[in-house]
């Protein structure tokens, strides 16, 4: 089968979005399927080493100039799948190229799958523009209503389409690959790095660090643990974003590492005896996924996607989003 995949996010960003897709065009190829993905064009990242790829020209976004969208521009989309000659288009976000994508599947008449991987109408309250969370909301019912199966990470996500009139939603679950994260990369030489030895605490953090994340409650909650446990436990971030600075400037005891390789970041969250998350808009929350099959307890926000990840006083903690202290 030939599927044409768009995305509004891709390497060298690195989030959720980028990980699923990564993943699909693996798994797809390696099954014998042909994939080809129309995505942004990242500043001094290099250029696709595969022909079924195509880069389209992106600008900062405002609220977040770290990631970029591509301009509006259905032309090379198209040109770029007729080339192609796709029998069905996947589509992954709602931005300028996700639309390039849903109008193309639409004009040639061809099975459109859409993904709903975020909750932006969640994000919009995270960004001083809460009041546009109906609007977004319309614009995401009309987004995905034409397509023949809209995939969601979760059952409350499926639920919450459905209400809003999305009837063709679908769980497709997530998963991680429990070889990459696994107890068996925990490394004492980390911990010694990190924490002088095995007789301190490493509670982790990893994410993307951005006002969605709700991590203002992260550094309440870590500031009041640091004063309770002392020397006794080692907070360490794993992740790069808007917010670096300020947890830097809160919490000065706190090991920011910044973005880190898949191989590192499996021997961090290995090596580590928690990790916290914080975040109440998880569609999905691969984090917890991720540390839970390195063998490492969580405690996340009793929201989202970790309530359908996090098996409370088995695999974790759930917690209400807004409590410092409960963290």
């Amino acid at each position: 089968m030939r599927i044409g995949i768009a995305t509004d996010t891709y390497l060298p960003q690195v989030n959720g979005v980028t990980t699923v897709v990564r993943r699909i065009v693996t798994l797809l190829r390696a099954r014998g399927h042909e994939a080809a993905i129309v995505a942004p064009r990242y500043p001094d990242f290099p250029p696709p080493d595969h022909e079924q790829e195509r880069r389209i020209l992106s600008i900062p976004f405002p609220l977040y100039p770290a990631i970029r969208l591509s301009l509006p521009n259905a032309r090379p989309v198209a040109e770029f799948f007729d080339a192609f000659r796709p029998d069905l288009i996947h589509v992954h976000t709602e931005g300028p190229l996700g639309l390039a994508g849903r109008g193309y599947a639409l004009r040639r008449g061809l099975p459109l799958v859409t993904s709903f991987h975020t909750n932006f109408p969640q994000y919009s309250r995270h960004y001083g523009v809460g009041v546009l969370a109906p609007a977004v909301w319309r614009w995401l019912t009309w987004f995905h209503h034409p397509a023949q199966q809209t995939l969601t990470p979760g059952g409350s996500v499926r639920a919450e389409l459905e209400r809003r009139g999305v009837p063709h939603a679908a769980v497709w679950g997530r998963g991680v690959d429990t070889r990459t994260f696994n107890p068996s990369r925990r490394n004492h030489g980390w911990r010694r790095w990190l924490a002088g030895g095995d007789d301190t605490a490493i509670v982790l953090h990893v994410g993307r660090l951005a006002p969605e994340k709700n991590l203002d409650v992260l550094i309440e909650a870590w500031r009041v643990a640091h004063q309770a446990l002392g020397q006794r436990a080692t907070f360490v971030v794993a992740g790069e974003g808007p917010m670096a600075r300020r947890i830097a400037s809160r919490l000065p005891f706190v090991r920011l590492l910044g973005f880190l390789p898949i191989q590192h970041l499996a021997t961090l969250y290995a090596s580590a005896d928690l990790c916290v998350f914080t975040s109440s808009t998880e569609t999905c929350g691969l984090v917890a996924l991720e540390a839970m099959s390195s063998g490492v307890p969580v405690i996340a926000a009793d929201a989202g996607g970790f309530r359908e990840s996090v098996v409370p006083n088995e695999t974790g903690l759930l917690v209400p989003p807004d409590d410092p202290r409960g963290f």
